[in-house]
């Protein structure tokens, strides 16, 4: 697994499962009549950490999914995950959709709404709060919680950046 800027590329991507997320039906309306095209955003993930989202357009439905999977596929994000929750506060906008997620304590459980929860579960992470603002565009609510996840840092990161010890920030010494 090697790691840039939070973007991820697995050896063995046979661990990612995926979610569909929405199906929207596209109608185009020629001389010969009607033509209807499909297209499925996708959501991979392996519930340890690891997400990624697609958009997969085609004549069939089944081929439109398959799309996104692969193009999911592409695009991985790793995600610190603490205890089954998120390791803190975070609000990203993407487009009209704005979203904010918060830790919870174990037992919670996901509470999210339908495109955040896909991306939640995909991730792993089995206990937040999360609110939808603004637009419940399936497209730009999964593209906003995957930047707000992409946006997360745990204690170790932080403190490595700093250049203190991790034990230090703990026990005050």
């Amino acid at each position: 697994m090697a790691v840039k800027n939070n973007t991820v590329r697995l050896a063995n991507e046979s661990e990612l499962k995926d979610r569909l997320v929405a199906i929207n039906r596209v109608t185009k309306v020629t001389k010969g009549g009607r033509t209807f095209t499909f297209a499925a955003i996708v959501v991979v993930g392996n519930e340890d950490g690891i997400v990624g989202f697609g958009l997969g357009k085609a004549n069939e439905v089944t081929t439109a999914i398959a799309k996104g999977v692969e193009a999911a596929k592409k695009n991985l994000v790793k995600v610190p995950v603490l205890k089954g929750t998120i390791p803190h506060e975070q609000v990203a906008k993407f487009g009209g959709a704005e979203v904010f997620l918060k830790p919870a304590t174990t037992g919670t459980g996901v509470k999210a709404g339908g495109a955040m929860r896909a991306v939640l579960e995909s991730v792993g992470v089995s206990d937040v709060l999360a609110k939808s603002k603004g637009s419940s565009n399936p497209h730009n609510l999964v593209k906003a919680t995957i930047l707000a996840l992409s946006e997360m840092r745990d204690a170790y990161t932080v403190a490595q950046n700093r250049g203190i010890l991790v034990e230090k920030v703990f026990t005050g010494k």
